[in-house]
């Protein structure tokens, strides 16, 4: 999809109209989209082939609505024979805004078509036609690049998610953060098997252990060409492929296993943006990139693993294997990044939380009240739902261990989003206790239907929401 700027454009095969109300279309096409049946409800379209003005309805022009409306009407285009689509910027008095317009069209014209053998893609060229708005063109010219470049990253999560197990695993996955280090003029280190070994990080090895595919952590750091007065560490879950190990999955559970790198692929899009929107903050990217399989070598229920910092770990599970990984993944951050301001990580970790807060919905969790609040206003300008779930004394007891410092899962079956996340918080340094929060993605991460701008598979979670979060840092 190609996207231009024009001042009063004359040339198009179609006029792409938004609408909530039919008292805001000129009569003569308000009386022939009644004849039709549309009302300007949301997922109702209508095309006017006398004047080539397709109608989309909406809840609401602005928002979320607005982006699902220019995603419903990208879907809709592919029925046409058309290549030139005309938006006006401003129609009705209303003035749509730029971002939320993009990300509509960008997010829901997406599709995964690398394992089908006939593919059909058609190219659209949208042109804005930008008369009478209230922007300058250096202006809109600049929320342009922008937005694409941030659809553009959640789109490159959106494939390496979707991509099966058998062509992405951990070597690939570090193979693509050279990529994006190289484009974005990135540090990137990449530390295999004898590594963790050589540092104690014996959670994240023994998840990986009896995979075929070597286990990898990666380390990204950007940095801006001035003086930084924040720095940000983002971890996340890499799961390239998750059998639960021993405790092993039922068939009906592996499926979409794929999805469970979704952590780390969201980090890979957060640092393949930061230089496109010049991000004034050092941000580093980690990664434990892991394939949890079976094997004679494999990690067993009943083993005592000791994680990074010291802490003993009974494992009862070998399918809680993204809180081990997480777990070593935090103390290298934290050991290695000295004067973090903000420590995040995101995984695709629990079930629960699906139970919990439903399919569309990030569970976040973490002791900072104030940091909470900035992830609210970070979720309602990017659109991420997020939801937070609390603490207390009480839940802490069903991770203890008998014969360890810590159990990987709960006592209980109650409550397991927040104590798998209460699991992390045992590898939090004191001094960052404030400073860190947990985002479970398994929720929105990833589904086999499409919903909102969001195609079937994966949806590129906790992109948009960390960079936003990110920009209006202050």
């Amino acid at each position: 999809m190609n996207i231009k700027l024009v001042k009063d454009c004359q040339k198009f095969d179609i006029e792409l109209i938004i609408v909530n109300n039919l008292n805001k279309v000129n009569k003569k096409d308000k009386n022939l989209l009644k004849l039709s049946g549309f009302t300007a409800q949301e997922n109702q379209s209508s095309f006017l082939s006398c004047n080539k003005k397709y109608y989309i309805g909406a809840s609401s022009l602005k928002g979320e609505d607005l982006k699902i409306a220019f995603s419903n009407a990208v879907v809709g285009l592919k029925q046409f024979n058309a290549k030139i689509i005309k938006i006006s910027l401003k129609s009705n008095d209303k003035e749509y805004a730029l971002e939320e317009l993009i990300e509509g069209l960008l997010l829901g014209s997406y599709e995964f078509n690398k394992y089908k053998s006939k593919t059909k893609e058609k190219k659209l060229d949208i042109v804005l036609d930008i008369e009478n708005s209230s922007k300058t063109f250096q202006e809109l010219e600049k929320n342009l690049n922008k937005t694409i470049a941030i659809c553009s990253s959640v789109n490159l999560t959106r494939n390496i998610v979707n991509t099966t197990p058998e062509d992405y695993y951990p070597q690939t996955m570090a193979n693509d953060a050279k990529k994006i280090a190289k484009k974005d003029f990135l540090e990137c280190k990449v530390f295999g098997e004898d590594y963790l070994l050589k540092n104690d990080m014996n959670a994240m090895l023994s998840v990986g252990r009896a995979s075929r595919h070597e286990s990898q952590l990666i380390h990204l750091t950007y940095k801006p060409k001035k003086e930084t007065k924040r720095k940000i560490v983002i971890v996340g879950k890499g799961l390239t492929y998750d059998s639960g190990g021993l405790s092993l999955k039922s068939s009906e559970g592996m499926l979409s296993m794929k999805c469970d790198k979704s952590g780390a692929s969201a980090v890979l899009g957060i640092m393949n943006t930061l230089k496109d929107v010049n991000c004034p903050y050092e941000v580093h990217g980690i990664i434990g990139a892991v394939e949890n399989m079976i094997g004679g070598n494999a990690y067993k229920p009943d083993d005592v693993l000791k994680a990074k910092n010291g802490t003993t770990i009974e494992v009862r599970n070998t399918d809680a294997e993204g809180r081990l990984v997480l777990a070593d993944c935090l103390c290298y951050a934290q050991d290695e990044i000295k004067d973090i301001d903000y420590i995040f990580d995101i995984a695709t970790l629990t079930g629960a939380c699906l139970i919990a807060l439903g399919e569309y919905t990030t569970g976040v969790m973490g002791h900072s009240e104030k940091l909470k609040k900035k992830i609210a206003k970070a979720s309602k300008k990017s659109g991420e739902l997020v939801a937070f779930l609390p603490y207390n004394r009480y839940l802490f007891d069903l991770i203890k261990s008998n014969v360890a410092d810590i159990s990987n899962t709960s006592s209980s079956r109650a409550g397991g989003t927040i104590t798998a996340s209460m699991f992390l918080d045992k590898f939090i340094k004191k001094e960052n206790k404030q400073k860190w929060l947990h985002f479970d993605i398994a929720g929105p991460a990833y589904k086999e239907k499409p919903w909102g701008y969001n195609p079937c598979g994966a949806s590129g979670t906790g992109v948009r929401l960390i960079l936003n979060f990110i920009e209006n840092l202050k």
